[in-house]
């Protein structure tokens, strides 16, 4: 499995590691900060796990905008894909996790087999392109490092349970 992240303040890094150390209980997780390495490394996986932060008003990462076109050139029919982002609900609750919604229809679009929807519920935001169309779920893990840090563990382990 592999974990490619962007990560521009450390925290989608961290939020990295802490899945990887959980996942690779059963299978070994392989960690790429696509600053470093080329999005074609997902070629070699049939599992991967992708995270994105949101900047400022629903922008992508920098990391993650540098090699956006790039991730059209990626066979991704057949492989399995999970999406976390991190956002600030209270500092930009009108693009909450806007980025990770922008990635998930990408690589949906692009023929992947999408995983890892996380409810709503307990969320305070007012909007976001990252829902589910009935507005339930997220389209994969939402994790809010400045206003919610202290529900991050918890939110990790139960999506590592749900997509392992």
């Amino acid at each position: 499995m592999a974990l490619l992240y962007g990560s521009s303040t450390c925290y989608t890094e961290i939020a990295a590691e802490k899945i990887a150390a959980i996942l690779s209980i059963k299978q070994p997780v392989d960690l790429y900060n696509i600053a470093d390495t080329a999005i074609a490394v997902a070629e070699q996986y049939q599992r991967i796990i992708l995270g994105i932060p949101t900047w400022d008003y629903g922008e992508l990462q920098e990391d993650w905008e540098n090699i956006w076109d790039n991730i059209d050139a990626v066979n991704w029919v057949g492989k399995t894909v999970a999406i976390y982002g991190l956002g600030d609900q209270e500092g930009y609750p009108e693009w909450f996790q806007d980025a990770l919604g922008y990635l998930w229809t990408k690589v949906d679009s692009l023929g992947a087999t999408t995983i890892g929807q996380t409810p709503v519920a307990g969320y305070r935001f007012s909007a976001s392109k990252a829902l589910s169309p009935d507005g339930k779920y997220f389209l994969g893990l939402a994790l809010d490092e400045d206003s919610e840090f202290e529900r991050s563990e918890q939110r990790i382990a139960d999506w590592c349970q749900q997509i392992a």
